[in-house]
């Protein structure tokens, strides 16, 4: 995979400056909210507003192939402080660093997690609520950043509203970015779990996809797994292939990384070979994650995409595999196994 294409992974975009140093600040809210410039991101139930305008782009396609919106562009409904006047939980985002027909560069961006009834209040309609799975690609640099972030903290605010040592309640303190325990004043940042996705290749060059136990059984994808305690991410790669499909594989290679915030990843991208003394039909999904496991050729992609689901565009699956299959997964395959 190119540079290029690791700077395009949809969730791995952004244009804002996170100001990390303002978060200390005791009046840093009444501070931004002053600002004519601040703009609030409400989230609710995990999903942004976005503009009227955007409704198209955020439908979701159902087979990871395309659909009638593809090319639609979307953005974040962004809203001048005095719309949003309640609040579960404020975090600082940070300034714009780059300028819209709406908003300066240097804006401050302000998440503001609603309740169902300030949501509701503040937009009925809720076509206009949108998914990150779904609307990431639509989205700006400056707009996927700023949902991926607010997406990722406002799911780990939801998981420490108490203490992990004692169980009692925690206080949202530094901008958003600290839980500090009511009881013995410790101090909770945030925390990403890394998880591997692999491409696992045959001497065939064939690529190894596998359907999930939790999804339809026509959908298949890469094999990932969460990297362990004391583990590498090289290590990680080998273990969870072979807990999964049965196999060994060697020469894990690292591609790229893109934050998942579903609820609290970030997809660490590998290829790795098929070893050598491992025959490829001798595939033993494990029964409990894998359901079942293919070698696919990129013909056998080609040819199945009218009944195989695939990943969609906002994964960084999707962008491992196509850059496996040469090209976008809605055209046939520019080359063939011996070319590449």
């Amino acid at each position: 995979m190119t540079r290029s294409a690791l700077r395009d992974l949809p969730l791995s975009r952004g244009a804002v400056d996170r100001d990390h140093e303002a978060r200390s600040r005791p009046a840093l809210f009444d501070e931004l909210l002053g600002e004519p410039t601040t703009r609030i991101l409400p989230l609710w139930k995990g999903r942004a507003l976005v503009t009227a305008g955007s409704v198209a782009a955020a439908t979701p396609g159902s087979d990871g192939w395309g659909s009638a919106e593809d090319g639609a562009t979307a953005a974040l409904d962004l809203l001048p402080a005095d719309r949003v006047t309640s609040a579960l939980v404020r975090v600082y985002l940070g300034r714009t660093l780059v300028a819209t027909a709406t908003e300066p560069a240097g804006s401050a961006i302000v998440l503001s997690v609603l309740s169902d009834a300030a949501a509701s209040e503040l937009e009925p309609d809720e076509a206009r609520w949108a998914n990150l799975r779904t609307v990431g690609t639509a989205l700006s640099d400056r707009d996927a950043g700023l949902f991926t972030e607010a997406l990722g903290i406002a799911n780990w605010h939801a998981s420490h509203t108490h203490c992990p040592r004692c169980g009692e309640p925690t206080v949202v303190e530094k901008g958003g970015w600290v839980r500090r325990c009511l009881n013995d004043e410790t101090e909770i940042f945030p925390r990403t779990d890394p998880a591997v996705i692999v491409s696992v290749l045959d001497r065939d060059d064939r690529l190894l996809l596998g359907s999930n136990a939790m999804w339809e059984n026509n959908r298949y994808s890469l094999l990932a797994g969460f990297v362990e305690p004391g583990e590498s991410f090289e290590a990680a790669v080998e273990r969870e292939i072979f807990e999964e499909a049965g196999v060994r594989v060697v020469d894990p290679v690292y591609l790229g990384s893109q934050p998942w915030p579903f609820p609290a990843s970030v997809m660490v991208g590998f290829t790795a070979r098929l070893a050598d003394d491992q025959d490829p039909a001798a595939l033993h999904p494990d029964g409990d994650e894998i359901l079942e496991l293919r070698w696919f050729t990129r013909d056998e992609v080609w040819s199945n995409h009218d009944v195989v689901i695939l990943p969609g565009r906002t994964s960084i699956a999707r962008a491992i595999i196509e850059d496996w299959y040469g090209g976008p997964l809605g055209e046939p395959p520019a080359i063939s196994a011996g070319e590449r």
